[in-house]
């Protein structure tokens, strides 16, 4: 492990972890993102298919990882420094103490995501970091192949996200991008079937459906859900609710359908 101890916050080598609130917020990672905890740095080193770049750790969490950081890819460094130092550079107190930093690279390409496909989970309009990353990890739990997420939605490599992921952004395939008449344009080409989940009384119940072969979970925003244009593309399918109550968050909504759909393809309880 190549492990380089820091001394001073303003050490040009922790460019990447300066102030990342504010790049998090100006999207100034320059073709990067940051993870932060042990959870998903695992993820980013034992499960996805981004390459990390380099670590910052408290140096009190080298040791207790060290098992960890034995699967980093050959040359990959690893800062320590003190807690002090940690959040001068950070900008605020980290108390997990475990950062990295991995690039973006090339996205992955629509087709070849959807033709291997056999349930999606399609986002619109998704512009709350919290909702995405728990979406991505019902996804990863109930079965889900991709995840796709129109250009209006936030970045699923936004640091938040993929802690709310629990990691699951760093390794479930996805495709951030277009408009939602474009992602349903793929889908449609790619032979997939679409249920746009929506609170409509005059939508269809959730327990009522067939499960077609390949299948497109449809979510909107919170609020005012899917435009008429995009949910008059495929069949509006509700989940039942008790009198007086219309509406659930995105993200359990999502996760109710996706263990139907589970269930219904066969998923064995663990």
């Amino acid at each position: 492990m190549q492990i380089i101890e820091i001394d001073a916050a303003d050490d040009p080598r922790l460019a990447p972890f300066v102030s990342i609130r504010e790049k998090d917020l100006t999207g100034g990672h320059g073709g990067r993102f940051l993870v932060e905890g042990k959870v998903t740095l695992e993820a980013l080193i034992r499960r996805s298919r981004f390459v990390p770049e380099s670590l910052f750790l408290a140096e009190q969490k080298v040791e207790p990882l060290a098992g960890l950081l034995a699967d980093l890819p050959t040359g990959v460094p690893i800062y320590t420094a003190s807690r002090e130092i940690m959040d001068q550079t950070v900008g605020f107190p980290i108390h997990r103490g475990v950062l990295a930093c991995a690039h973006k690279g090339p996205p992955l390409d629509m087709a070849a995501v959807l033709g291997g496909a056999r349930t999606v989970l399609a986002l619109i309009g998704l512009s709350n970091h919290d909702n995405t990353g728990a979406c991505f990890r019902n996804g990863a739990a109930f079965g889900a192949d991709a995840i796709l997420l129109d250009q209006t939605s936030c970045d699923p490599l936004y640091r938040k996200s993929i802690r709310v992921s629990a990691g699951a952004a760093l390794h479930l395939p996805f495709v951030h991008g277009g408009s939602g008449a474009e992602i349903f344009d793929a889908l449609e080409r790619a032979g997939f079937t679409l249920w746009c989940l929506t609170p409509n009384l005059s939508a269809e119940p959730l327990g009522k459906q067939t499960l077609p072969a390949k299948l497109a979970l449809v979510l909107g925003p919170e609020g005012p859900g899917l435009p008429d244009a995009l949910l008059a593309r495929g069949k509006q399918v509700r989940i039942p609710m008790a009198d007086g109550f219309d509406s659930l968050n995105v993200a359990t909504a999502g996760a109710i359908a996706l263990s139907r759909v589970f269930s219904a393809q066969g998923g064995v309880d663990k």
